[in-house]
């Protein structure tokens, strides 16, 4: 058997031939489909003569996917190739070469020229034509044998995985959009299957995951690669979706090499165009874009959220339009299998990679709190894994793994674990854009203790899902505003309603110009006497009245805005019945919009309580709007795993100052001598 490493530096090496036309991060354009290209021409050769016999003897009869299927079954592959040419054959005719593997491209089945679309591989053909390359490359992939009784299925898939990973490294500043690291999938994969080791020891077990922002199809390949190494006798169904065509044509073929004839990966915008609609899943793993805005698909999920709520998948909420991660988890859990153990349903789970902003973002009755409240009020939040920085390609920012699932073990319903790992990484030998560092096996085996164990430690937390939520309080004070009348008001407000002359003439001659400082008491007065006048003002008008000839004064009295008689309800000065000097009516006074706060309470915290030791002693005319009231949930993790560092003792500071004094004068002195 051929050793797919050995087999990997050899393509590796061809690809020096590409030098000048191509610079280094473009090397994959090339060398990952002749890969594909020589995989399944040494795939399908032993087959070759019936295919063709049959085509010829049915393409008249049959068309398109009927003949498709057909030559496929005679194949004994998902795929065939109907041209009568192949890699050798290629070489026979240098002069017209690109013809010739252009057409032998066209004649694969639909399944694989549509890859091929998406690699856009034609314009590298005609490229490398050009560049006199292109029969070189073809040569040197003649030399390489992939047939699969020298390297099975899943060497062949290892192999193309490390070409995949090598590239992408290669290419540095792109590496991130479509490739994972490793050593983070591998930490994913091992919490995730973590708990499942009874369900994943039956015999003839299947599991179905779905990754819908799949790249090149890491992270689904390294869940199978971890099952294979784990559970043998488990068998993973894998399905994965990405929208951009070269990271799909990636992922679809490494599926095809191997042979993974109940997976699948499909073209398309997850969130827009979901190819899983109706499907549900065992498993899921995702590293959706970070900071990546949805104003493209925003029409459409803005109105799936508004037209289905929960019976769709933004139920939930819609973050706002400058970072989409959130709406990929909600699309997640949309197709999460039910917790019916009686019906053989198991549940879900789930890993995601975010990046800091869906911890917190979003106050209150915002589109990211309310998604936050849902996903932790369900009890569905399980774990959250902070990762070292500099781990990735293309960011240094801080990263966290959400474990996301609807069946929690016993001893963690109600409760939330944050693993603490930023300090669990070993530096790289080079920089590959922005990673910097790696997480070693022990490092990965360390979380996965924490993780297992579930116990509180330096690097784990454990709370209860209230211990995250708090009710955002709005905290009003009385409007007071201070009335009076003169010349220059009288004349701007009757600017704006010359027809009100009279009524103003008389309020001024009537009421007088003296200051009232209680509103309240002079609007009573002034409808009075507009009503004996027999007028009718417009609200607009007694608002605008009111904007002009008042101004706020801390000394005024508030301005009522109801009142009634005395009940005793506990607590009812709490949320703003204050009793008059007679004790016999309770007052309700308009808020002062300018005078408005909020105060963020615990969830575990009694908002009378809080209120009466935290708001009444400082603000003695404040009061708890009820009605108002919004719960949020936002995760500080550096809050949980704060150590606070002493400053240094003054004496020290000022002999360092004064051994720097002293060594500055002595540099001066050189230099003036």
């Amino acid at each position: 058997m051929a050793d797919h490493h050995q087999l990997s530096n050899f393509i590796w090496q061809i690809a020096d031939l590409l030098r000048g036309p191509y610079r280094p991060p473009q090397y994959e354009r090339v060398m990952l489909p002749m890969t594909v290209l020589r995989r399944f021409d040494c795939v399908l050769a032993p087959t070759k003569p019936q295919v063709l016999k049959e085509y010829y003897k049915r393409k008249d009869t049959f068309k398109d996917d009927a003949l498709d299927a057909m030559l496929n079954k005679v194949a004994g592959q998902r795929f065939h190739n109907r041209s009568q040419l192949d890699f050798e054959q290629l070489k026979g005719d240098p002069d017209n070469i690109d013809q010739h593997l252009i057409s032998y491209i066209k004649s694969f089945s639909k399944n694989v020229y549509d890859i091929f679309e998406r690699f856009e591989f034609t314009a590298e053909i005609e490229k490398m034509r050009e560049a006199n390359i292109l029969y070189l490359v073809v040569s040197k992939f003649c030399d390489v044998n992939l047939h699969p009784d020298d390297l099975d299925n899943i060497d062949m898939g290892l192999l193309f995985e490390d070409l995949i990973r090598r590239f992408n490294e290669a290419a540095n500043e792109t590496a991130g959009d479509h490739f994972t690291p490793r050593e983070v999938i591998r930490l994913m994969v091992d919490i995730l299957f973590d708990p499942d080791d009874d369900i994943l020891t039956k015999p003839g077990i299947i599991r179905k995951m779905l990754d819908p922002t799949c790249g090149t199809g890491g992270m689904l390949a390294e869940a199978q690669n971890y099952l294979r190494e784990n559970h043998a006798t488990a068998k993973l169904w894998v399905f994965g979706q990405d929208f951009n065509p070269r990271a799909y044509a990636m992922a679809a073929s490494d599926l095809l090499l191997k042979s993974n004839d109940n997976s699948d990966i499909r073209y398309g915008d997850s969130l827009i165009n979901d190819q899983y609609e109706n499907d549900k899943f065992d498993y899921f793993l995702a590293n959706p874009p970070f900071g990546v805005d949805w104003k493209r698909q925003q029409k459409e999920v803005q109105r799936e959220h508004e037209k289905l709520g929960f019976a769709g998948r933004f139920g939930a909420g819609t973050p706002r339009v400058n970072d989409g991660s959130l709406l990929f988890l909600q699309h997640m859990i949309s197709k999460f299998e039910p917790y019916q153990p009686e019906a053989g349903k198991n549940g879900s789970r789930l890993a995601i990679v975010f990046n800091g902003s869906p911890l917190f973002t979003g106050g209150a009755g915002s589109g990211e709190s309310e998604i936050r409240k849902w996903v932790i009020e369900n009890d569905w939040l399980e774990a959250i894994i902070a990762l070292p920085e500099q781990m990735f390609y293309n960011t240094g920012i801080s990263t966290y793994i959400w474990i996301v699932t609807n069946r929690k073990q016993r001893h963690r319903k109600g409760k939330i674990q944050l693993i603490d790992s930023r300090t669990r990484w070993q530096p790289m030998r080079r920089s590959l854009g922005d990673k910097r560092r790696y997480m070693g096996e022990e490092d990965i085996a360390a979380v996965v203790r924490d993780y297992g164990e579930f116990v509180e430690s330096e690097t784990s937390k454990i709370f209860d899902n209230e211990d995250f939520g708090y009710n955002r309080v709005p905290i009003e004070r009385p409007l007071r505003l201070l009335y009076q009348m003169d010349v220059e008001r009288k004349s701007r407000f009757l600017d704006a309603v010359p027809h009100l002359l009279d009524d103003v003439q008389a309020i001024d001659r009537e009421l007088g110009r003296e200051p009232r400082p209680n509103w309240s008491e002079f609007d009573k007065l002034m409808n009075a006497l507009i009503k004996r006048r027999g007028s009718k003002w417009k609200k607009t008008e007694n608002k605008l009245f009111r904007d002009v000839f008042t101004e706020r004064n801390p000394e005024a009295e508030g301005v009522i805005l109801k009142q009634r008689k005395v009940i005793d309800e506990p607590n009812a000065r709490v949320w703003g019945w204050f009793r008059d000097a007679k004790g016999k009516v309770e007052l309700m006074y308009e808020p002062d919009t300018q005078l408005r706060d909020f105060e963020n309470v615990r969830l575990t915290d009694e908002i009378v309580g809080y209120f009466h030791r935290e708001v009444e002693p400082h603000v003695n005319d404040a009061w708890a709007d009820g009605d108002k009231i919004r719960s949020a949930y936002e995760i500080n993790f550096n809050r949980h795993f704060y150590k606070y560092t002493p400053p240094r003792p003054l004496a020290e500071i000022d002999a360092d100052i004064k051994r720097m004094e002293e060594e500055f004068m002595r540099l001066l002195h050189e230099v003036i001598m």
